[in-house]
């Protein structure tokens, strides 16, 4: 996917290092992502995140707050306060140079800070909190041996993940002014809450009081294995995907003349390197976008389907469309169709059938359950159309591909 770097001006006038992650096609909505305490915008959950929503047509702006990464200005400055101001900025940046967030995404303090900031960003329709804590002031638990010296002092240096940062007294002030309850109580947009229940930085009880607090539309989805940070990246592309499938319910969708012009016009397919792993694609077709990759056993990352599990789908996907048709068309009681697919190689002898008969060829089993009343002969007969599917006769059929090189 495109990414974009640039600065914009945070509301303290520095200037903030940010990241648009853009799809390939389409870009079917916006969001804007805030990273975790003393975090930054390319630690890895931020960064994957992003990556597997912009190859799903949403583009994802991250960037760091004020004194982290490579953006200007003293970390021992910014307060939650100025958190949530720079989180306005970035959606008035987003608002004069693309389109207004409709998605707001905030993990652990980032996620406090969205719901705090959401009222002031009115085309956010949707907001995800991934990890987020009830109150702001829980974050204090990082450094509460050293509360006691930075009242005292004004200012210490505390160890955070084993690096140094400054806190001062005013950070502790501005946090304890922030009812986050009564905003989560007033935010009148959907809410998605995202929690480990073996998180132990933020205790699924802080996903509990905002989740009780709020008015619906409001969901809640755990992620059951994940640590805070979701290092794993199966943890942070499953709650990419499930924030994709989510936000459709609540992000304006194309209009209907464009949907029926983009069905009837030819499509391209546009595989492209994301280069975020080894084997990482993104897949492009019309509006649709998702990732490819091969297994981990195969050097992969598995954050997405491998090249032969597109074809197993593209086959299957085809049989119980050519044969839904066939029944609706006869009226037969055909009530569900499932198609499990597998791809082998098998020796050329072993196979009576086929023509070649040395080496190695490539097979695919197929089988196919029909849920419905039907009789032995309505069950033949779709078991004949299943193999007059499109994809049957182009995989069974001689294939000529012509491969050019690009201008």
């Amino acid at each position: 996917m495109p990414t974009e770097r640039f600065q914009f001006p945070g509301s303290e006038g520095q200037q903030l290092a940010a990241a648009l992650e853009l799809p390939e096609g389409k870009t079917l909505a916006y969001a804007l992502f805030a990273h975790c305490f003393t975090c930054g915008k390319d630690v890895l959950a931020a960064k994957r995140i992003a990556v597997a929503l912009a190859a799903r047509g949403i583009a994802v702006l991250r960037f760091d707050f004020t004194g982290l990464g490579s953006s200007e200005g003293d970390f021992a400055n910014s307060t939650f306060s100025s958190n949530i101001a720079d989180l306005v900025r970035a959606a008035d940046h987003l608002r004069a140079t693309r389109t207004a967030p409709a998605i707001l995404i905030g993990h652990s303090l980032g996620g406090a800070a969205v719901l705090a900031a959401a009222g002031q960003i009115p085309e956010a329709k949707a907001v995800v909190t991934i990890a987020a804590p009830s109150d702001p002031a829980h974050v204090t638990h990082l450094f509460a041996d050293r509360i006691e010296d930075i009242r005292k002092h004004g200012q210490i240096e505390v160890s955070l993940a084993g690096r140094p940062f400054n806190i001062k007294r005013e950070f502790l002030d501005d946090i304890a002014e922030h009812n986050l309850m009564d905003q989560v109580a007033s935010l009148h947009k959907a809410l998605l809450i995202m929690q480990s229940p073996t998180d132990d930085t933020v205790g699924i009880d802080n996903a509990t009081r905002i989740f009780v607090a709020a008015k619906h539309p409001k969901s809640f989805v755990s992620l059951p294995g994940a640590e805070h940070l979701l290092s794993d990246r199966r943890d942070s592309m499953y709650a990419a995907d499930v924030i994709a499938a989510w936000a459709e319910r609540y992000v304006d969708s194309a209009a209907p003349e464009a949907a029926v012009d983009a069905a009837q016009a030819p499509r391209n397919v546009v595989v492209r390197e994301t280069r975020n792993s080894k084997f990482q694609q993104t897949v492009s077709v019309g509006p649709h976008s998702l990732l490819a990759d091969e297994p981990i056993a195969a050097g992969g990352e598995d954050s997405g389907p491998g090249p032969y599990d597109f074809v197993l789908a593209g086959l299957g996907a085809c049989t119980s469309m050519t044969m839904r048709m066939y029944a609706d068309r006869k009226a037969l009681p055909l009530e569900r169709v499932t198609v499990t697919l597998k791809h082998s190689k098998i020796h050329a002898q072993d196979c009576a059938e086929c023509e070649t008969k040395e080496g190695m060829l490539d097979q695919i089993d197929r089988t196919i359950a029909m849920e419905g009343a039907l009789d032995a002969e309505q069950r033949g007969k779709l078991m004949e159309i299943a193999d007059k599917c499109p994809v049957h006769r182009t995989l069974t059929s001689e294939i000529h591909i012509v491969t050019h090189a690009a201008d």
